[in-house]
């Protein structure tokens, strides 16, 4: 499998059509003047000749690192990030990572049910994004959530918890590893099924921008981040939801997290074109590659277009190459991937190489990343006592958040939830 990232090229306005328009184009082009890392061009569109057919041939394959290099030189890079700010990140990226290493053993000690999914290895995706999200902002999260949900601000107790099935979790025990979600912070949720969320994200998107344009809410801004994996992007819902959201112009931003692998299918086998970015801008928004093992790239990435959907220039796909440390799910025994291309991504795990930059740029010692790393790991275990120390959910919650009103299903007659009868389960204990 290449193991290169290939870098992002110009793209191509929409053809103009003049019928009923005095000459003027069917919607403005895109104003962009800035570029993206890993783009040796301007993200600016250029227009067809129509006389002239363009012959469209495959962009050479760039490494992301060796365009970094190229800017250096050039001009200062948002890459620089004083002390707090990288602090801020490493902390972050380790409670994801020390969060799901303890997921793993709880599920395996028979504290966990389900289907659990870890998120090791992308943890400078999720803090490359959201960390530099505001609280109205939304997020939109697939099955793989836990680590969205933390860097999104909610506590490690409450996620903790959700996973345990207890009262005390954030959907009150009833949304389990798949499902965390968190009116308060935010978070819209995840999602079990495919490209089930980015539905739910373009009309998030759509709310913000019906407060300021329609409510005129004038310091509505909010911007939405859809997360979801490289398998998505072949489905239906992603390319409905891109023409949606370039057509309205949504303050929303799709980020693909391409770990290589749907499950057990190599994402080069699955795809006609393995470079997801380049569907953007045949929608009409940019689209643009990232090495997603390097959180500061993910961050510069996340500055642009982020900020154009604050601005109101409209949507952006990010393609962040990553990789998962561990299988599809804790009931993955990972037998289909290279243990070659395993050791080559673990050679490059994001969290240390953050920790590398920041000792080598005299950002922070040994001594304050341990604190750090301490610290955490007193706050996931404290998660664990929580969540193991909390009550189960009631018989009578069963029948709740499912029905508006569950009267003459969910109770009966004598004004009692039928789920407290004793033989409401009567006849599925074999199930």
């Amino acid at each position: 499998m290449a193991t290169s990232l290939y870098s992002p090229t110009k793209f191509v306005n929409p053809l103009f059509v003049n019928a009923r328009s005095h000459d003027k184009p069917l919607f403005d082009p895109l104003k962009i003047s800035t570029s993206f890392l890993g783009s040796t061009h301007k993200l600016r569109p250029t227009s067809l000749q129509i006389n002239h057919p363009t012959i469209h041939r495959r962009s050479a394959v760039v490494a992301v690192s060796d365009v970094v290099k190229e800017k250096k030189v050039q001009s200062s890079s948002n890459l620089l990030i004083t002390k707090e700010e990288g602090l801020e990140l490493y902390e972050d990226m380790i409670l994801g990572r020390a969060f799901e290493d303890m997921c793993a053993q709880m599920y395996y000690r028979g504290k966990m049910f389900g289907f659990v999914h870890l998120y090791n290895g992308q943890e400078a995706v999720s803090t490359g994004f959201i960390k530099l999200l505001k609280k109205e902002d939304s997020v939109v999260s697939t099955y793989r959530d836990h680590v969205h949900a933390l860097s999104k601000g909610v506590p490690a107790r409450a996620v903790m918890s959700e996973l345990f099935g207890k009262t005390t979790g954030c959907c009150r025990g009833q949304g389990g590893s798949m499902h965390v979600f968190s009116k308060e912070h935010n978070l819209i949720g995840g999602f079990a099924f495919i490209g089930e969320g980015i539905p739910i994200a373009t009309g998030a998107a759509f709310t913000s921008k019906y407060r300021r344009e329609v409510l005129k809410e004038a310091d509505c801004d909010h911007v939405t981040l859809a997360f979801f994996g490289d398998g998505t992007c072949n489905n239906g819902q992603f390319f409905e939801c891109l023409n949606m959201a370039a057509l309205w112009k949504l303050p929303i931003v799709f980020v693909v997290e391409n770990n290589l692998w749907a499950i057990g299918m190599s994402h080069l086998r699955a795809t006609s074109d393995p470079q997801i970015y380049k569907k953007g801008p045949a929608f009409g928004m940019p689209g643009v590659h990232v090495d997603g093992m390097d959180v500061l790239k993910v961050r510069e990435v996340a500055q642009e277009a982020i900020g154009r959907a604050r601005r109101g220039e409209g949507p952006t796909l990010v393609e962040c190459e990553t990789y998962r440390f561990r299988g599809h799910s804790l009931a993955d025994p990972d037998e289909l991937r290279d243990p070659a291309e395993k050791a080559h991504y673990a050679a490059r795990d994001p969290i240390t190489a953050l920790k590398k930059h920041l000792i080598e740029s005299k950002l922070a010692s040994e001594a304050e990343l341990k604190a750090i790393e301490k610290k955490i790991d007193e706050v996931v275990e404290d998660a664990v006592e929580f969540a193991d120390a909390s009550p189960h959910p009631a018989r009578s919650q069963l029948l709740e958040n499912v029905f508006v009103d569950p009267k003459g299903f969910g109770i009966g007659p004598d004004g009692r939830y039928r789920c407290e009868d004793p033989k409401f389960t009567e006849g599925t204990a074999h199930v």
